[in-house]
């Protein structure tokens, strides 16, 4: 499953928030990696940075800060076992960490978008803190939304599979 490419790539406005960040080879590798079972780190990033962007667009939110704060918000290449060998904590108290050191290396971050990254795991962890702006509950929130969406997508396309399956041998049962 592949969160919808046209749907953001068409986005001329979102387009010019983040083009400079999808030029970099570092983050073009989270595509090679795969997330939540059923996708790409990058694919997953994208879908919390664009669906993030819209809801901040009506709520009149930082528009700029919460696209490139989504679209980094998971910016690391390590995976739950090398995470766990740093002995720093639990995967979703460190790997924010990771991101905002990556992220810095990539671009300047505003205090906005480093809190946006470090307590987008808020609601999974008590070790980051409460998040500082209305922004950082939205990147949380929409993470958690695409996170299911994610995994329950291709749970849904197998169960409808079935269900359409076993109409059709009923169909013949009873023809």
């Amino acid at each position: 499953m592949e969160f919808v490419r046209s749907i953001w790539e068409n986005d001329k406005e979102y387009i010019t928030l983040i083009e400079d960040l999808l030029e970099n080879e570092d983050l073009l590798k989270l595509d090679e990696i795969t997330h939540h079972h059923y996708t790409t780190r990058l694919i997953h990033s994208l879908f919390v940075s664009y669906v993030s962007y819209k809801v901040a667009k009506r709520l009149k939110l930082d528009v700029r800060a919460i696209a490139r704060a989504g679209l980094l918000h998971d910016f690391f290449h390590e995976n739950r076992e090398e995470i766990a060998s740093l002995n720093e904590g639990s995967h979703n108290h460190v790997h924010p960490k990771i991101a905002v050191k990556n992220a810095q290396q990539l671009t300047e971050l505003s205090e906005l978008e480093m809190d946006i990254i470090l307590k987008h795991m808020f609601l999974t962890t008590r070790k980051v803190g409460l998040p500082r702006y209305k922004e950082s509950f939205v990147v949380t929130c929409v993470d958690k939304y695409c996170a299911i969406n994610e995994i329950s997508t291709p749970v849904r396309i197998k169960v409808k599979q079935k269900i359409t399956e076993w109409s059709m041998k009923l169909r013949v049962v009873h023809a």
